[in-house]
């Protein structure tokens, strides 16, 4: 993954969003990482995204929680596969979920992984690492203005 490649986090929970964030730069990940709180907050950004003609041609990768208070991450994963400028963001659900279901339901609408947080921390670290790893060397499509 390019360092010009910002990561979005959609992520509720403080104490998980620090530890993403710190594990990836263990991982030797050094892009800019932006964090939502919520749903409402990333679609704000998003929507903002899409009215700016200085962020056509940039890349962005979407680090998504289900479970949050406003909108939850399934609703932002719609909205963002939805959007033809804000479609090929790559959206990897990032979440304590793994119901079945809602993977799947997850993979129907169009993100990109499904990842589940563990619950216990040694296990948690060496998945946030494992996604690291993933992460630098993924490409990422930038932001193209529709046809």
């Amino acid at each position: 993954m390019l360092n010009d490649v910002v990561i979005l986090m959609a992520e509720d929970d403080e104490g998980h969003a620090y530890l993403v964030k710190r594990n990836l730069e263990r991982a030797g990940i050094t892009n800019q990482i932006e964090h939502f709180k919520n749903g409402e907050e990333i679609l704000s950004f998003l929507n903002e995204l899409t009215d700016e003609d200085q962020n056509k041609n940039k890349s962005f990768l979407i680090l998504l929680d289900i479970r949050m208070p406003r909108v939850d991450g399934i609703e932002v994963l719609k909205k963002i596969k939805e959007n033809s400028l804000l479609k090929t963001i790559p959206v990897i659900m990032l979440t304590t979920t793994n119901n079945p279901q809602e993977i799947k339901l997850c993979h129907s609408l169009g993100c990109s992984n499904y990842i589940t947080k563990p619950i216990e921390y040694e296990k948690f670290v060496e998945t946030i690492r494992r996604l690291g790893l993933f992460m630098r060397i993924v490409e990422i499509p930038e932001l193209q203005p529709s046809a």
